[in-house]
């Protein structure tokens, strides 16, 4: 089992950056494929961006691509989601979730391990 806590999250302002943390405790996340999703108010839980157990395959979704940069450090047990130029469409709760030894998986179904979420909100 591996327990996933983020952090990093806040207010900013249009135009801003935020870097999340996702530390992982219980297991090493050198074998799990790590995770961000987000959740705004309505709306379904979607995959923001993704990187996969070796490191070598990253997934954007359309609408963050080019701002955020997901990445992790296995040696922290960290995961991390830098975000830049952050607008107002961005603001939800956002999510870190793992899959051991998965490819990149798109649904919130495929992840077995989430954290609590942290409140991402982007004022215009």
């Amino acid at each position: 089992q591996v327990q996933l806590v983020e952090s990093g999250g806040g207010l900013v302002q249009a135009g801003g950056s935020l870097r999340l943390s996702c530390a992982a405790s219980g297991r090493t996340i050198s074998t799990y494929t790590m995770g961000w999703f987000r959740q705004a108010p309505g709306k379904e839980r979607e995959l923001v961006a993704a990187i996969t157990w070796t490191g070598g395959n990253t997934y954007y979704v359309d609408s963050v691509k080019g701002r955020f940069t997901i990445s992790r450090d296995n040696a922290k047990n960290t995961a991390y989601l830098q975000m830049n130029s952050l607008k107002p469409e961005d603001t939800a709760v956002h999510y870190c979730a793992a899959v051991r030894y998965g490819s990149i998986m798109m649904k919130a179904s495929d992840y077995p391990y989430w954290g609590q979420g942290t409140q991402v909100t982007v004022s215009s």
